[in-house]
């Protein structure tokens, strides 16, 4: 029992400065900043990456930990079906979720919006602004696989 608590009041702490380390919310979406996401990289604060590039973008750069799902641009049900393999690893955790989009625009918002519709809470949903093209951080990037 005690364990689950600090668990649940460990993910809260996490969530909590996420949130204040930089999520903005508009028209519904959440948003955190390169910078914010860059914080929680450093210091390994918990999150799950969700990138939805295409393959060959995710291949050339994408960030440290990401899933790779190539759901981009999240319009047809295959598409769609490639965010649903990571749906069951994304309920099985209580960590907040980061979607990578290549320029965190439609792409991003239509996996928030099925994502949402899969059972992920939208206060664990995020969009990384400005997506991948946006990353200022080279050090803070990986290439391949």
């Amino acid at each position: 029992m005690m364990k689950k608590w600090f668990g649940r009041a460990i993910c809260g702490l996490v969530l909590a400065l996420l949130c204040s380390g930089g999520a903005v919310s508009a028209d519904s979406y959440n948003y955190l900043s390169p910078e914010a996401v860059r914080q929680n990289l450093e210091s390994r604060v918990p999150m799950l990456l969700v990138d939805i590039q295409v393959e060959e973008e995710f291949a050339a750069h994408h960030l440290p930990g990401a899933l790779a799902t190539f759901a981009y641009p999240v319009k047809t049900e295959a598409e769609k079906a490639r965010l649903d393999a990571v749906v069951e690893k994304l309920n099985a955790s209580e960590e907040p979720v980061v979607i990578v989009c290549p320029r965190g625009g439609g792409g991003a918002e239509r996996a928030y919006q099925h994502l949402q519709a899969s059972g992920i809470p939208a206060g664990r949903l995020f969009i990384l602004e400005k997506g991948q093209d946006g990353w200022p951080y080279p050090e803070l990037t990986e290439k391949g696989k």
